[in-house]
């Protein structure tokens, strides 16, 4: 029988590694952390207790919607605080009404999860969850 343990890392394709690490490490403010040296070019942030990959490939799969799809494959990321986080993303330019769509965000305070949710696109336009254990 296979004994799963945990989930030890995520991997995301990116297509600019510079634009991606201002998303990763400065919008989410993920620490980065030492990464082999693969053949492919890529960086690693620690998220919480498990890691985040991205990975700049050649031949990556890309979502070919251009807006929020809740539906469609996402991370997740839990936060301490709901409000703190939709404040956050605001200061960084990011809201509901927002033009631009790489800045466009989806706010669910309630819904059929059970928990807050707040959904928005990296430069790559993978989608992004964030989430909180409760309304604050």
């Amino acid at each position: 029988m296979l004994r799963v343990e945990t989930i030890h890392h995520v991997s995301l394709p990116v297509t600019d590694l510079a634009r991606s690490r201002r998303f990763y490490g400065g919008v989410l403010g993920l620490p980065e952390i030492e990464r082999p040296p693969f053949a492919t070019r890529g960086a690693w942030y620690q998220c919480g207790d498990r890691q985040l990959h991205l990975i700049v490939g050649e031949h990556s799969t890309f979502r070919a919607s251009r807006r929020i799809d809740t539906g469609d494959v996402h991370l997740a990321i839990r936060v301490a605080s709901y409000r703190a986080a939709l404040a956050h993303l605001a200061s960084h330019g990011y809201a509901a009404d927002a033009a631009d769509e790489l800045l466009a965000l989806k706010e669910q305070p309630t819904g059929a999860a059970g928990f807050p949710q707040l959904f928005l696109l990296d430069p790559d336009r993978n989608v992004i969850e964030i989430n909180a254990a409760r309304l604050d």
